[in-house]
């Protein structure tokens, strides 16, 4: 696939798609068309279908799988955010922890190998990074 022109998206599977919806548009500032059904798209720079949400449970019935719901912080993936610069970083640290969210790595870092980031999770425990590679 490498050779070919891909665009790559990333699918949560959620439990409550209003609530996550809500949290993505509302706290994150992501923009959606979101018509209450089973499946958001959430609207990024990366293109269609870059970020989107579909539930869980359906999900597991189109598929032929066993449904089992998900607890905690989910340690199976990681989505990033990238931000221009080290400044946006610190400031998106500011916006979300004066909304109330945490970051369980605590304050933006910056790493000798040259990324500033830091961690927090969404109400279903999707593992996210909030970082940039500049200055």
């Amino acid at each position: 696939m490498n050779s070919k022109n891909v665009n790559i998206g990333i699918g949560l599977l959620v439990e409550d798609i209003e609530k996550m919806v809500a949290f993505y548009k509302d706290i994150m500032g992501f923009e959606t068309d979101w018509d209450g059904g089973l499946f958001a798209e959430i609207k990024t720079k990366s293109g269609p279908l870059s970020f989107f949400m579909y539930d869980r449970k359906n999900f597991a019935i189109a598929v032929g799988e066993t449904y089992r719901p998900t607890t905690g912080i989910n340690l199976t993936m990681e989505i990033g955010f990238w931000l221009p610069r080290f400044a946006d970083v610190d400031a998106e640290y500011e916006r979300l922890t004066a909304l109330g969210i945490k970051s369980f790595s605590g304050e933006p870092i910056t790493y000798p190998f040259g990324i500033r980031n830091f961690y927090v999770a969404d109400p279903e425990g999707n593992l996210f990074e909030i970082g940039s590679s500049k200055e």
